[in-house]
């Protein structure tokens, strides 16, 4: 059995899988971001409900950017006290069970190619539409992280570029798929600002308002979609995310891209979208997938 955690900014996801990929049991519990000594006793009273003498090893996904080939965390996004903390060292160290790290959304690409949309596929994009865009980058049936480990973070990818003043907007925010909801939750007043589900019954109805906002949030999309096609002309890209779960998101995507290219007719890409077939699992999918080609060298399923 393998232990793998999904480390949230709500909760810390984790469950025991096997080395198919079936999950045995899994659960959750409040996510400490007090400082790291609270959040190391949290992790660890975690590891200890289990029998280590049936881990094989532990996996985890957390925020950040992480040197996979140390296990070093730099600005640990929800987690800032574990920049430069080496969380599986520490973990490996303490309970002798070897352990990696992985940022999550490369896990959730790495979900899906293991086991998801992407399986098979030699060259793909992995677009995770969460509070900002997350994802990886399928090079050679592998993911690549670049030279700054920086390959696939399309949150910082600029748009609107103002010459004269140097402002810029970015794709975290464009893309957003908890600000798109936000946006149209405050436009109706609604009670509570991250109800997707009435939103999306807004978005699904046809309301004037609500798809106005969703309409532009998908242009954006569509239209890093189609810059990445032009750069990197993957194969397929997989959309998930909360809002992938939403059939009109695919739907409302692909007609933005559409409309991008009747309105600028030197456009050629025909990108192929997808959904992502893991949503609130992939990150443990895909951290334990890493732990399979990091630690034992290739997929052991």
């Amino acid at each position: 059995m393998y232990l793998v955690m999904d480390m949230g900014g709500t909760f810390i996801k984790y469950a025991l899988l096997n080395s198919a990929g079936t999950i045995i049991n899994k659960n959750k519990k409040p996510t400490v971001k007090t400082n790291l000594p609270d959040f190391k006793e949290a992790l660890f009273s975690i590891i200890e409900e289990h029998d280590l003498t049936s881990i094989k090893g532990i996996a985890i996904s957390c925020p950040g950017t992480v040197d996979v080939n140390s296990g070093v965390i730099y600005y640990g996004g929800s987690f800032p006290f574990l920049h430069e903390v080496n969380l599986a060292d520490m973990i490996q160290s303490k309970y002798n069970i070897e352990t990696t790290v992985e940022n999550d959304g490369k896990c959730a690409a790495l979900a899906e190619l293991w086991l998801g949309s992407i399986k098979g596929k030699k060259d793909a994009v992995v677009l995770v539409l969460g509070s900002g865009v997350g994802g990886g980058v399928i090079l050679d049936g592998k993911l690549h992280r670049g030279v700054n480990l920086s390959a696939g973070e399309i949150s910082y990818v600029m748009s609107n570029l103002d010459p004269i003043t140097k402002e810029t907007s970015f794709m975290g925010a464009l893309g957003s798929g908890a600000l798109m909801v936000r946006s149209i939750a405050e436009g109706k007043q609604l009670e509570d600002l991250t109800d997707g589900e009435a939103v999306f019954n807004y978005i699904n109805n046809g309301d004037k308002e609500a798809m106005k906002i969703f309409d532009d949030f998908c242009i954006h999309v569509a239209g890093q979609i189609l810059n990445l096609q032009y750069i990197l002309d993957p194969e397929i890209f997989a959309i998930g995310g909360g809002v992938s779960a939403q059939k009109i998101l695919l739907e409302r995507i692909k007609w933005a891209v559409e409309e991008i290219k009747q309105a600028n007719p030197m456009h050629m890409a025909n990108p192929n979208i997808v959904a992502c077939l893991f949503r609130n699992d992939a990150n443990l999918y895909g951290a334990l997938y890493h732990f399979f080609v990091s630690k034992e060298g290739a997929f052991v399923g």
